[in-house]
C-alpha cells in the first residue's frame, strides 16, 4: 500500500529563543545534534512501508530552506508554499486537497515537522497499525500515553474500540490544555496527550472539511487553482490569505464523528521549550547537556548551548538553561520557561530607550539611512521594475519577479496593475528622472482596457493574454483603481478631467454595489463579514483625490470614511482596530475577529494624520497617536521587525514579518517625527529602526528586488510586485519628512 507523508512546517518556535526565530524557525535548526528536526522527520517518514515522496507545506519565505534541506539528505518532495500563515486548518486542507488530485483515496500521514520521536521503528509500526482504520474512513490521531501530568498539551479521552481496527479507539472527547490539578485527573482517567499528528484517507478527510468548514475548503481549493507550480514548489495563490485563521482541531477534529485515536507508548515530545530540549538531549554524568564551544565546571542539570561563534564558560550552575547565539543570550531556570515572552517584551522597551540614549546624533543617522533607501529606489528598483517587471509585449505588469529577473506566470490582478501605475506616477511627482511617464501610461492603459467593466467597476482578474478570468468586483480593487487614477491626474493635468469623471463614476458604482446600511461599504457584494483593509484603502484614495480636486464630492467621501473609522471601527479603550467585522461593524466572532495587524495600525495613523491636516476632527489626532502606540507593540523584541499579526490582547498571533509592515512603520514614524514635538527623538529612533529593518529585505543577488521576508539563509521566493507600492510610499514620505533633505 502507498502511504503519502505530509509534513506541516509552521510556527517559529518562539519559546526556543534565541536559537529559534521567525527568520530561522525551530524545524530547520539542529536542536539535538546531527540534522534539523525537519530532516529527521523526513527520514522517519521515509522509513514507513510504502512511503511516497513527502509533501511539505510551509510559509513562502521558507520554501527554499525546505528545498535546500531536502537536498542535503538526498530526499525528494513537493513543497506547497503558503503566502501567509493561516494556522493548521487551511494548511492541512490545502495539502490534502493537493494530494487528493493525485490520488483521491490516498492514505495520508500528516505530521508536525519538529517533533522528537527517537524510535523510528516504533513510529512505522504505529502507522501500520492505523492503516485499517484509515481505510474505513476514520480520521486517526496518535495519542501519546502520558509520562506525567502536563499542562503543555491538550488531551484525548479515548472511547470504545473500533470494530475491525485493532487498537484504534473512538475519540470520546478532546480536552483543551488543563491546569495542573485537571492534568492529574486526566492522566488518572487514562486520557492521552494529543500529539497533533494524524492519519486518514484523503477523500474521507475532505468530506468532513466540506461538511464542517466548506468556505475555508473552497478558499484553499481556489488557492490551489491559482498556484504557480515551478521547480517542485507549488506557490498557493493569493486568495489563500482570505482563509479563516483556525486550527484543524477547531475546524474539523472537535466536530467530526470520524475522530479516532491510536494509543502510542513510544517516546515522543514536541520539544516546545528548553526544558524539553534538555530532557531529550544526551547528558554527561552531571546531568548537563552541552553543545558548541562551552565548558561547565561544578555545574549540574544544565542545558548549555553556544551557537554561531559564541563561547560559554559555566561555573557553579544548577538547573539552568544558558543559550547564546548571534549576540543574544538567554539565562533561565529550566523550570521557568513561561517567563520568556514577557521578558522579550521588556527587552524591546529597553532596547528602544537605549537606542535613543546611545545615539545623540540620531537625526543624522536617520537621514543617512533614508538617503540609502532613496538611492536604491531611484537607481535600482524603479528601473528594474520598468525594464523587467513590465510586460512590454502583452501590456501591464508582471505579478512578481524571480530573483534572476525572470517573471512568474501568475494571472494579473487589478490591484497590482493599479499599484504599479500609482508607483510610477508618484515617482514622477517626486522627481525621478527615469521614464516614469512611459511606465505610468503603460500601466494605466492596461488597467482601463483590461479591467474596467461597463458599469464603472473594475474586475478582479485577467489572464496573461488579457482575457477576463474573474469578472467579479471587490472593494479592495476599486480603491486601488481610484488611487492610481488620482496619482495620474496629479502629474498629468491634461488627463485630470477625464480621470476624475471616470473615478466619480466608479465611486457611484461602489455606492450601489457595496454600500452598507450601517455605514461604510461591504468588501464584496455577497459579503457576510466586513473587512478593514478595503475601507482603509478607499479612504486613502479619497484623500488622494482630495489633493487633486478640493471638491465636496471627495471631501464628503473622505469625511464619511474617517467618521466610520472613529465611530465604528476604532476601539479607543485599547487604541487598536480589528480586521474583520460583522454587519453591525462589531468585531466578528471567532479568531478572525480578534486579529490586530500592526502594519494597519501604522497605516491608519498616517491616514488620520493626513486627513486632519486639512479637516480638523476632534479625537482624530489622539486616535492617531494611540494607533502608533498599538502598532509599536507589534515590534518583535529580538529582531526589531514588525510582526504580521497580534491577537486582541496584544500577544503575538503570527510572528512572521513581511516587508510591508516595516514600510508602513517607517512612513508613519517619519510623519510624526517631523513634527518635532516632545517625543520627536523617540520617533526618530523608531524611524531609524524601521529604515534599517527595510534594508534587510533588499539583500538580493540583483539590486532592485526584494524578499517578502527578511533574509534567512537560501531563501529565494519571487519578489512580489505589489510591495513596490508600500516601498515607494515609505521611502518618499521619509525623504519629504527627513530632518535634513537627501
Amino acid at each position: 500500500m502507498k502511504i503519502y507523508p505530509l509534513i506541516m512546517c509552521g510556527g517559529p518556535g518562539a519559546r526556543l529563543w534565541p536559537a529559534s526565530t521567525a527568520r530561522r524557525p525551530k524545524p530547520f535548526i539542529d536542536l539535538l545534534g546531527g540534522e534539523s528536526l525537519f530532516q529527521k522527520t523526513v527520514r522517519r517518514l521515509a522509513g514507513m512501508a510504502g512511503a511516497q515522496p513527502a509533501a511539505v507545506i510551509t510559509g513562502a519565505a521558507h520554501a527554499d530552506v525546505v528545498r535546500h534541506q531536502l537536498a542535503e539528505i538526498a530526499r525528494q518532495g513537493t513543497i506547497l508554499a503558503e503566502p501567509a500563515a493561516r494556522d493548521s486548518g487551511p494548511a492541512l486542507f490545502a495539502a490534502v486537497a493537493w494530494i487528493a488530485r493525485q490520488d483521491p483515496q490516498a492514505i495520508i500521514v500528516a505530521v508536525a515537522s519538529d517533533h522528537h520521536i527517537p524510535d523510528d521503528g516504533a513510529f512505522a509500526a504505529a502507522v501500520a497499525a492505523a492503516v485499517p482504520a484509515a481505510e474505513l474512513g476514520e480520521i486517526i490521531t496518535f495519542g501519546v500515553a502520558p509520562a506525567e501530568p502536563s499542562t503543555a498539551y491538550g488531551y484525548i479521552r479515548p472511547g470504545p474500540p473500533l470494530p475491525g481496527a485493532g487498537a484504534v479507539r473512538r475519540v470520546e472527547a478532546f480536552v483543551e490544555k488543563p491546569d495542573a490539578a485537571r492534568a492529574r485527573d486526566l492522566v488518572a482517567a487514562g486520557c492521552l496527550w494529543n500529539s497533533g499528528n494524524f492519519m486518514f484517507r484523503a477523500d474521507a478527510f475532505l468530506a468532513e472539511a466540506e461538511l464542517y468548514a466548506p468556505a475555508m475548503l473552497a478558499t484553499v481549493v481556489q488557492a490551489l487553482d491559482q498556484a504557480d507550480d515551478h521547480a517542485g514548489v507549488v506557490r498557493l495563490g493569493p486568495v489563500f490569505r482570505k482563509a479563516e485563521k483556525i486550527s484543524v482541531d477547531f475546524a474539523v477534529m472537535e466536530k467530526t464523528r470520524r475522530a479516532a485515536v491510536l494509543p502510542i507508548r513510544y517516546a515522543w515530545s514536541d520539544l516546545g521549550s528548553w526544558d524539553a530540549i534538555w530532557a531529550a538531549s544526551a547528558r554527561d554524568a552531571a546531568g548537563n547537556a552541552i553543545s558548541g564551544l562551552a565548558v561547565a565546571r561544578d555545574s549540574h542539570g544544565c542545558l548549555i548551548r553556544a551557537e554561531a561563534g559564541t563561547e560559554i564558560i559555566a561555573l557553579g550552575l544548577k538547573n539552568l538553561a544558558v543559550i547564546a547565539r548571534d549576540g543574544h543570550v538567554l539565562v533561565s531556570d529550566l523550570g521557568d520557561v513561561a517567563a520568556l515572552k514577557p521578558a522579550l517584551e521588556a527587552l524591546a522597551r529597553r532596547r528602544a530607550a537605549t537606542t535613543v540614549a546611545a545615539a545623540p546624533d540620531i537625526a543624522a543617522e536617520l537621514d543617512a539611512a533614508v538617503a540609502r533607501l532613496r538611492r536604491w529606489l531611484w537607481r535600482d528598483a524603479l528601473p528594474t521594475w520598468w525594464c523587467f517587471g513590465a510586460d512590454h509585449q502583452n501590456g501591464g505588469f508582471h505579478e512578481s519577479l524571480n530573483l534572476d529577473l525572470t517573471p512568474t506566470s501568475a494571472d494579473r490582478r487589478t490591484r497590482v496593475q493599479a499599484r504599479q501605475t500609482f508607483v510610477y506616477a508618484t515617482a514622477g511627482l517626486h522627481g525621478w528622472p527615469g521614464p516614469w511617464q512611459a511606465a505610468m501610461t503603460h500601466g494605466l492603459k492596461y488597467l482601463l482596457d483590461r479591467f474596467a467593466r461597463p458599469d464603472g467597476l473594475f474586475r478582479a482578474l485577467v489572464g496573461l493574454d488579457g482575457a477576463p478570468l474573474d469578472d467579479d468586483a471587490v472593494l479592495y480593487d476599486q480603491a486601488f483603481a481610484l488611487l492610481a487614477m488620482a496619482a495620474v491626474a496629479r502629474v498629468a493635468p491634461d488627463r485630470a478631467a477625464d480621470l476624475e469623471t471616470r473615478s466619480r463614476r466608479t465611486v457611484e458604482a461602489v455606492r450601489r454595489a457595496f454600500g452598507h446600511p450601517a455605514g461604510g461599504f461591504r468588501g464584496r457584494e455577497d459579503a457576510e463579514a466586513f473587512l478593514l483593509d478595503p475601507i482603509m484603502h478607499l479612504f486613502e484614495a479619497a484623500l488622494a483625490w482630495r489633493d487633486v480636486a478640493d471638491d465636496p464630492f471627495w471631501n464628503t467621501l473622505a469625511d464619511d470614511l474617517g467618521e466610520l473609522f472613529l465611530t465604528k471601527l476604532y476601539d479607543p479603550a485599547s487604541g487598536s482596530v480589528r480586521e474583520v467585522f460583522d454587519a453591525a461593524w462589531r468585531p466578528a466572532p471567532g479568531p478572525a475577529g480578534r486579529e490586530l495587524r500592526p502594519g494597519h495600525h501604522f497605516e491608519w495613523a498616517w491616514l488620520l494624520d493626513k486627513w486632519t491636516s486639512r479637516r480638523a476632527r476632534a479625537g482624530a489626532a489622539a486616535a492617531a497617536r494611540a494607533l502608533m502606540a498599538a502598532g509599536a507593540r507589534g515590534v518583535d523584541a529580538a529582531g526589531g521587525l514588525v510582526v504580521d499579526v497580534l491577537s486582541d490582547d496584544f500577544s503575538v498571533a503570527e510572528s512572521s514579518s513581511r516587508l510591508w509592515p516595516q514600510t508602513e512603520r517607517l512612513r508613519a514614524e517619519m510623519s510624526f517625527a517631523a513634527r518635532r514635538d516632545g517625543v520627536a527623538t523617540d520617533r526618530r529612533a523608531a524611524a531609524l529602526q524601521a529604515a534599517l529593518a527595510m534594508e534587510r529585505y533588499f539583500d538580493t543577488p540583483i539590486a532592485g528586488l526584494w524578499r517578502d521576508a527578511p533574509t534567512a539563509g537560501p531563501v529565494a521566493a519571487p519578489a512580489p510586485a505589489s510591495s513596490l507600492y508600500h516601498i515607494v510610499g515609505a521611502v518618499l514620505a521619509a525623504r519629504d519628512g527627513s530632518l535634513a533633505q537627501c
